[in-house]
């Protein structure tokens, strides 16, 4: 078909067309169409100079299709199908109902957080497309500023200052996701705070426990100070790969008053949980944990008056992607 400038015009004149081919008169398409009937004619006229062909016999008064009308018909059906799927389509995706989100998060938000915030966004978006992977915070920050993805759930390079929430404290609850119009760093009403260029919202407050093997010495007390784990080894957080983790462990370590005395360092918590339970050492994590088996490794938390860890959602204030709005309808209070 040789296409016209007007995309709308052409459209329409196929609406016509096939409401003419289904009635077979020309009055009651027009009636259909809430054209008169001359505009109808016009169109269907100018349809058919468009095509180089002859659409319609007229015979006393009725249209009849051609043999090229009988053939463009199931064509013409088919392209108005999908035109009005497109546009079905782009809605839907303007709504953030389609799409891809594009997701990390830091290894320690899977036991929680992670199948909290998607367990409630599948429910409520399940033809949105998940690009999910494990990555650090320092990957995630900068895959961020490239734009390379949408939402990164990761831990600020330093904790919460102390006292402001009990260990092991709640995360804001998932809601009911939303489905209004807006920008993604409006969604919500919780405290949203600059990132290094960023914006973010704490999605949950953690805090610092003691894995230890199931047969160690400790084992058997509720609660630890930092000070008694002076002359164990540890297996920490590699620095390469979590450096804010490792440096502020450490740290902790030797405000209780000694230098920790690292046998082992890993670059994830399975594998660090898994050291432990071999003998390697002790560990210090951020809660929650992952499942163990109690027979091999325990978790203890501790008296020290710590900071709790915050763990949170961050974003670029560009993203303009529908989907990252209505998983960010999930964060609101």
């Amino acid at each position: 078909m040789r296409l016209v400038h007007d995309m709308g015009m052409e459209l329409r004149q196929l609406r016509s067309f096939v409401v003419v081919a289904e009635e077979l008169n020309v009055g009651r398409a027009a009636t259909r169409l809430h054209l008169t009937q001359p505009s109808l004619s016009r169109q269907i006229a100018a349809l058919e100079h468009d095509l180089g062909v002859e659409l319609f016999a007229r015979i006393k008064r009725r249209f009849v299709l051609t043999a090229a009308g009988e053939t463009f018909l199931a064509d013409a059906k088919d392209l108005l199908r999908r035109s009005d799927e497109a546009v079905r389509t782009a809605q839907r995706t303007q709504r953030g109902e389609l799409g891809t989100l594009r997701l990390r998060f830091v290894q320690s938000a899977t036991f929680e957080v992670l199948p909290r915030l998607l367990g409630a966004f599948r429910q409520a978006y399940p033809e949105v497309v998940l690009d999910l992977e494990a990555s650090t915070t320092l990957r995630q920050t900068q895959a961020l500023h490239d734009g390379r993805i949408d939402v990164g759930l990761l831990r600020p390079n330093t904790p919460a200052p102390t006292g402001t929430t009990s260990a092991g404290g709640a995360a804001a609850g998932a809601g009911a996701a939303g489905a209004g119009a807006g920008a993604p760093g409006g969604a919500g009403g919780a405290a949203v705070v600059r990132l290094a260029g960023l914006e973010s919202r704490v999605v949950a407050e953690d805090a610092l426990v003691v894995a230890l093997p199931a047969g160690h010495r400790l084992a058997g007390r509720k609660r630890l100070r930092l000070a008694e784990l002076a002359d164990e080894s540890f297996v920490l957080y590699s620095r390469p790969t979590g450096p804010a983790v490792h440096d502020t462990i450490v740290g902790y370590c030797r405000a209780a008053g000694f230098t920790p005395r690292i046998e082992q360092d890993a670059a994830d918590v399975q594998t660090i949980v898994s050291l432990v339970a071999a003998g390697l050492g002790i560990s210090l994590l951020i809660s929650p944990t992952p499942p163990s088996n109690p027979a091999a490794v325990v978790y203890r938390e501790l008296s020290d008056d710590l900071p709790c860890w915050q763990l949170s959602a961050a974003w670029s204030p560009d993203n303009r992607s529908p989907a990252l709005a209505r998983f960010l309808d999930l964060l609101a209070p």
